[in-house]
This record gives C-alpha cells, sequence and structure tokens, in this order.
C-alpha cells in the first residue's frame, strides 16, 4: 500500500514538473543597440516599453521641465569669444525648435575655459542633470577628449560644430559626432594653398603644445613636405603667455617664406604682433579656423595685414540669409563676428533637436520618455539633413561635415576671402 502511494505520488510530480518545464520560455538573447523609435503615447500606467530595452534606459521630463541641451565652451578667458558666437549661434536654432508635445527645450552652456580639465568638469556636471539629453559640444578639441568618455558612459550623444582633431572619430565613440571638416582635411588644404598658390617654399609651423594646435601643424609640416617643400621648424609654445619674440627671433633667423600657426586667438595675436620686431618682415602668417574672426582683427589692427586664416562661412542661401538676420537682431552683431562656427553652431543644435523629435515619446502621463540610447543612434543616423552649412550626413564614426575649408585673407582690416 505505502509502496503504491510512493509510486503514485512520483508519478503525479513527473507530470507537474514536466508541465513546468514545456511552459518555461525560451531564454532570449541580450538585446541589441536600439533602432529609432517613432514619437508616439505609451501606453497607460507607465513609461513605454522602449525604457526597459533601451541601452540607457531613458530620460523621463516631468510636465514644465525643460529638454536641456548642454554646451561645454570657453565661456571666460581669451578665447571666450568663440563660445560666445558658438551658444548664441545654437540658441537661434533652440528658438526655431519650438516646443515639442508641450515641452521646450533649453540651452544649458557651461564653461568649460578651452580646457581638458574643464572639460571633464563640465561633463561630469551636465550628466548630473537628468534633463539634459543631448551635448552641443564640446567647442575645443582638448576639452572634447577629456569630456567624451563620460557622455560615452552616460549615453549622451555628442554633436560638435568645431572640434576638428582628427582622432576624435577614431576612438569607436558611439557618443561623439562633430559637424566641421577634420584638421586632416583642413591641414591638406592648407598646406596645398601654401605651396601652390603663395609659391612659398619655405615654411616654420609654431603650434601651441595642445590637441587641437599641434595635431594641425603636424597635418601641414607632413603635407607641405610631400608637395616638395621644406619645414624649417616645428616649434611649440606655451599657451597663454604675452611674449613670444625669443621664439619668434630664433625663427626669424632662418627667413622662412610662411609662418604657419595652429592654435587659437590669443597666442596668434601675440604672434602677428611681434614679427616684424623679430625679423619676420616678410615672412606671411598663415593661421587656422581658431585664428578667424572679429576679435583677431581688432587685436591685430594694422598688424593683421596680409594674415591668412580659414573659415567655415556657408554659401549664400535663403536659409543663411534669415539666420543671418535673426542671428543680427538678436546679438547685435554679424554672425561670424566673434568666430568661423555660427552656421555650424546652429546646425549641430538644430540636429540634435530634431533627433530628440524623431526618437520622444509623450507619455499617457503626460511625462516626455527619451530613450537615451536610441537618440544616440538616431544622432549617428543623421541623413540628408539641409542645413545652414550644406547636406548634413553622418558616417559611421560620426564625420558629418557639410562643407570643407574656404581660406581668408585680412585686407583693408577686414577678412576677405583669399583668391582661389
Amino acid at each position: 500500500m505505502k509502496a503504491r502511494h510512493i509510486l503514485s505520488a512520483l508519478f503525479v510530480m513527473s507530470i507537474l514538473l514536466a508541465a513546468c518545464a514545456t511552459a518555461t520560455p525560451a531564454p532570449t538573447a541580450a538585446p541589441e543597440q536600439p533602432t529609432l523609435a517613432p514619437a508616439t503615447s505609451a501606453p497607460a500606467g507607465g513609461p513605454p516599453e522602449v525604457c526597459a530595452t533601451d541601452t540607457f534606459g531613458c530620460a523621463v521630463l516631468e510636465t514644465g521641465q525643460t529638454i536641456k541641451i548642454g554646451m561645454g565652451a570657453p565661456m571666460t578667458g581669451d578665447n571666450a569669444a568663440f563660445g560666445k558666437d558658438i551658444s548664441q549661434g545654437a540658441m537661434i536654432a533652440i528658438d526655431d525648435g519650438g516646443e515639442f508635445n508641450g515641452f521646450k527645450f533649453e540651452l544649458l552652456a557651461e564653461d568649460d575655459m578651452g580646457a581638458p580639465e574643464g572639460g571633464a568638469a563640465v561633463a561630469n556636471k551636465l550628466v548630473s542633470d537628468p534633463t539634459v539629453v543631448a551635448i552641443a559640444g564640446h567647442i575645443f578639441s582638448g576639452a572634447t577628449l577629456a569630456a567624451i568618455p563620460i557622455y560615452e558612459k552616460a549615453g549622451l550623444p555628442m554633436m560638435s560644430p568645431s572640434a576638428t582633431n582628427p582622432p576624435l572619430t577614431q576612438m569607436g565613440s558611439a557618443v561623439f559626432n562633430r559637424l566641421v571638416f577634420t584638421d586632416a582635411d583642413q591641414g591638406r588644404f592648407a598646406a596645398g594653398y601654401i605651396y601652390n598658390k603663395l609659391g612659398a617654399r619655405k615654411i616654420v609651423n609654431v603650434h601651441d603644445g595642445q590637441a587641437y594646435g599641434q595635431g594641425l601643424a603636424q597635418v601641414v609640416s607632413d603635407e607641405f613636405k610631400k608637395l616638395g617643400g621644406e619645414v624649417l621648424a616645428f616649434q611649440a609654445i606655451t599657451p597663454g603667455e604675452s611674449d613670444y619674440s625669443a621664439v619668434l627671433t630664433a625663427l626669424g633667423a632662418l627667413s622662412p617664406d610662411v609662418l604657419y600657426f595652429g592654435g587659437y586667438t590669443a597666442e596668434g595675436v601675440v604672434i602677428v604682433n611681434q614679427m616684424k620686431a623679430a625679423g619676420l618682415t616678410t615672412t606671411k602668417f598663415f593661421g587656422c579656423d581658431g585664428t578667424f574672426g572679429q576679435d583677431f582683427l581688432d587685436r591685430t589692427g594694422a598688424n593683421g595685414e596680409g594674415a591668412y586664416s580659414t573659415a567655415l562661412i556657408p554659401a549664400a542661401s535663403e536659409a543663411k540669409s534669415k539666420f543671418d538676420a535673426a542671428y543680427e537682431a538678436r546679438w547685435g552683431m554679424v554672425a561670424g563676428k566673434l568666430s568661423p562656427y555660427s552656421w555650424t553652431a546652429y546646425d549641430s543644435a538644430a540636429v540634435l533637436v530634431k533627433a530628440i523629435k524623431d526618437v520622444g515619446i509623450l507619455g499617457a502621463d503626460g511625462k516626455l520618455y527619451i530613450p537615451r540610447g536610441t537618440l544616440i543612434a538616431a544622432v549617428r543616423g543623421t541623413k540628408d539633413y539641409q542645413g545652414l552649412s550644406g547636406t548634413v550626413t553622418c558616417t559611421a564614426v560620426g564625420e558629418c561635415a557639410g562643407s570643407g575649408p574656404t581660406f581668408y585673407i585680412i585686407q583693408a582690416g577686414k577678412w576677405v576671402e583669399a583668391p582661389k
């Protein structure tokens, strides 16, 4: 009797175990990087399903909060003109972006002083704000390099209007993108212009020792040598100093045709103002996109006459004319006065606004949900966007430039396009 009861119990247990095994679903693979999610309404009673599967989850905005786009830029110091101009250009894009399902956009521009340590500090501050969903920057390459790993970990897409150092898109970052040509392009075109158009055969290269300046000067040196030219010196200077006469006097003894400078306005101004006294009386100064703008004109005066630089002023269009008018009306100055990035600044912010609208989801609870990983994919997937700077399409590594460099020369105290 006991044996029969035991056998019967075992038989019943085996049936139950079999039923449980049949009901257990097969294991599923880990979710891949999310694809674009349409802007739609979330199911009642909670966040949309994508928030549970998205690599970085969702940013959740309560009614009355703003959709923040962060920016790291030099807002104080000798290079503050860049930060001021780029933030002003981006704010026009924020205005044009209007609202999204009742939520307004806001630009949160923080001062990173254009330095690596500042870039990291600003990035850490911005990622601590859960309503910051994307970054229109950073502005300088060194600060950008320090900030990328922080945004990578937090899942915030970046679209820089001005960080041109080539390695920035060679690091395998999923979040960093830029809407400007690289220094590999700028340096190659500059070397060609100096050799072929200016007829120079001997140059000296001066740089500020930072990621942007040194990297750009190195490209110019390499490309100029390939063309058959001679690089007499590759000289670093210390940023922030007010006297480079000793360095310039040594370079003047070499009698170069051109002094190429990789760096920013603050140091470029000192060099130009001290060149003649250092014996570089017939040597042409050839700067870069880091030395273009009204600030350079104002601070060099007559000494700047004949100096060259690089700009990103886009071709004439109805959209550009509208932006130029809006910029001047709001800020009391013409676009491009403070830096060459007024237009790429607008495009960078505008691309982010569009991507946010493409993936954002309005919940039945009135909250706005923005899947962070999906937004990263949307920004990197930008294609055929008609911006002020040209048609914006991002490559697999985040190169999104819509146009290449244009060279300018100072004539009668104004920047004018140099002969092609």
